[in-house]
């Protein structure tokens, strides 16, 4: 009896693929969310095709194309950059926490209006703060390995 509760208390971590838990979470969760805002905006899109219309809705009135496309390229280096130096650092999250940092500066610099000093600063404060709470939580009290 004790051995098949011992069994079901025990936890093995098979350490080659345990940092990609994770990003395959947000994977999915990106996925998910590109088919939401697919489908959100295709339906409008069809129906203006469907009456004819010479000016089809896709993203709106106005899109700001700097930060559409920047906050896709951001992604993708952030998921490349991320494997990149979380090898340069096994086993340490680092490459998680480093590039973290990196993306949430570049993200806040990116959508920030005014370029005031207090705005600078908070970005700054942020993109450190916020990553590394996150490492802390994540790879040190939950013991959860990051890239």
């Amino acid at each position: 009896m004790e051995s098949g509760l011992s069994s079901l208390l025990s936890v093995s971590i098979d350490f080659e693929t345990s940092h990609l838990f994770f990003p395959k979470i947000i994977s999915w969760l990106l996925v998910i969310l590109f088919i939401a805002v697919l489908v959100t905006k295709t339906v409008p899109f069809l129906a203006a095709v469907k009456r004819g219309e010479r000016t089809l809705p896709i993203f709106g009135e106005s899109m700001d194309g700097l930060r559409f496309f920047g906050t896709l390229a951001l992604l993708v280096a952030y998921f490349y950059l991320m494997a990149v130096v979380g090898n340069m650092f096994p086993y340490t999250g680092y490459g998680f926490l480093f590039v973290s940092m990196g993306f949430v500066l570049l993200m806040a610099l990116m959508y920030m209006h005014e370029w005031t000093k207090k705005a600078l600063v908070t970005a700054v404060i942020t993109a450190i703060v916020a990553p590394s709470l996150a490492w802390f939580i994540l790879a040190k009290l939950f013991q959860i390995t990051l890239p």
